[in-house]
């Protein structure tokens, strides 16, 4: 028997794959289904089944194209309703994977569909439990995205159907079991992940918070508190892996249309498309298409594409580094960003070499801010998030988290300069193309962030704990 966890940073995102005696299963795969079909074949072993957890919020799966693929069958958990073939497995469902037992368990909370598989070996000796977002590590799924879906729900109400599912679900198993989640540190999907992937089942019940609640009514507390909203693109990805979506090679193809500086152009105009440059912040300031937005592929980009694009529908068109095109259209792709209409041909230097316009952000290093700034007349955005900025920043600098650009942007005086940073400068630059592309230029960004900022004499307020400010 094998199992290993298929990880893929970028979005925090794990995947199983099973093989015993010839047979395979994969669990929770995400969209570009190859890499499991070549791990299959590497074992010579046929895919059986493709279990999923529930309907994923943060990502587009790859089940349908996985199973018109290999041939193995879709499983959902109880009262899952997809718009396409699938077993709807009952609680406490058994299925066969050569020796194994994959025993299917219905813990709703994170999602009503929602379904733990607790892998048995030959020996009926219970191994591991593949947990979803139902229990991540350090933490439990937030309770809060189904509520959109079903109008009588409410989070309180889901995260007392969570209570339940693990009191009396996974709780009692036993201590040695391996927890198996389908995210980690990074996700929207918690908000108090631990940096590790997988845990025994009894450390998780001495560590994780959510599982040394006294009571329901304490959990229910826990849990829904300082959730940040969920990404606005969730619910399409729902839908998407409800309903079904175009096949990922069509969306690569599609992508992977090379576009000259001058079709580029017409395109864009023509199309209404959001250039999306991915290029590194450190490349992008100097140089850039008038209205791009800059999104970098070396940093969270698929969630911050997500959280900040929004409709899923939207036709893309791409700046990218030479031979980053497909690996930016798949990992686009994951979270749904299927309309990518083409790429620019030769890059951002084929642009300027046409004599294109271009625009540059106005960006310091943090030594030349610290001469600028003055405590008493200097303007300072620090958007990082609330716990980052509660943890130490700026002396009166003013917390616009880049999440909530859409909302405080309207709150800019044209006329009034102020300066902008984040950590490092990963987020302040997708800020800066942000707000350059709604007209806005009366700002000065600092590079390295907060970072370079802390090595100067700037003044700062005296440093918290995250984990204390959280915690508070």
């Amino acid at each position: 028997m094998k199992i290993e966890q298929i990880y893929t940073g970028c979005i925090a995102q794990a995947a199983y794959y099973l093989e015993s005696n010839g047979e395979a299963a994969i669990f929770d795969p995400l969209r570009e289904v190859q890499p499991y079909i070549d791990r299959a074949a590497k074992d010579k072993a046929v895919i059986k089944y493709i279990f999923e957890t529930h309907f994923h919020a943060d990502f587009v799966s790859g089940h349908l194209d996985l199973a018109k693929k290999s041939g193995g069958k879709i499983v959902y958990g109880p009262t899952a309703k997809p718009e396409f073939e699938a077993i709807i497995a009952e609680d406490n469902q058994e299925f066969k994977v050569g020796n194994y037992t994959i025993k299917a368990i219905h813990t709703p909370g994170h999602t009503l569909e929602s379904t733990c598989y607790l892998l048995i070996d030959d020996n009926g000796k219970q191994h591991g439990i593949i947990t979803g977002d139902t229990l991540f590590i350090g933490d439990v799924g937030r309770p809060d995205l189904a509520q959109t879906l079903v109008e009588d729900l409410t989070q309180e109400k889901l995260a007392s159907y969570l209570f339940d599912s693990l009191r009396n679900k996974i709780m009692p198993l036993s201590d040695d079991l391996i927890v198996y989640p389908a995210h980690g540190a990074g996700s929207a999907c918690g908000k108090n992940m631990m940096k590790e992937t997988v845990d025994t089942l009894g450390n998780q019940k001495k560590v994780n918070y959510a599982l040394n609640q006294p009571n329901k009514e304490a959990f229910i507390k826990a849990v829904t508190e300082g959730l940040l909203p969920p990404p606005a693109y969730f619910g399409s990805n729902v839908a998407m892996n409800k309903k079904g979506y175009r096949n990922v090679e069509e969306v690569i193809n599609s992508g992977m249309t090379a576009l000259l500086p001058a079709e580029f152009e017409t395109v864009a105009e023509a199309s209404g498309a959001v250039i999306l440059d991915t290029r590194d912040s450190a490349i992008f300031w100097k140089g850039f298409i008038p209205q791009s937005i800059n999104i970098g592929l070396n940093g969270d980009f698929a969630p911050w594409v997500g959280a900040l694009m929004v409709d899923v529908a939207q036709p893309i068109l791409l700046v990218t580094e030479l031979g980053k095109e497909e690996e930016t259209v798949i990992r686009l792709s994951r979270v749904g960003f299927d309309n990518v209409i083409g790429h620019l041909k030769g890059g951002f230097e084929a642009w300027s070499a046409a004599g294109l316009e271009t625009d540059t952000v106005n960006r310091i290093s943090a030594e030349e801010f610290a001469k600028k700034f003055n405590k008493e007349t200097s303007l300072v955005f620090d958007i990082r998030r609330e716990s980052e900025y509660a943890a130490e920043h700026v002396d009166e600098a003013y917390n616009k988290p880049l999440a909530y650009i859409n909302e405080w942007v309207k709150d800019i005086k044209p006329n009034e300069h102020f300066f902008m940073h984040c950590a490092g400068g990963y987020r302040s630059m997708i800020a800066s193309s942000i707000l350059q592309a709604r007209g806005y230029r009366n700002f000065t960004e600092v590079e390295g962030g907060f970072k370079a900022i802390a090595e100067t004499a700037v003044p700062r307020t005296d440093f918290v704990c995250q984990s204390k400010v959280m915690q508070s």
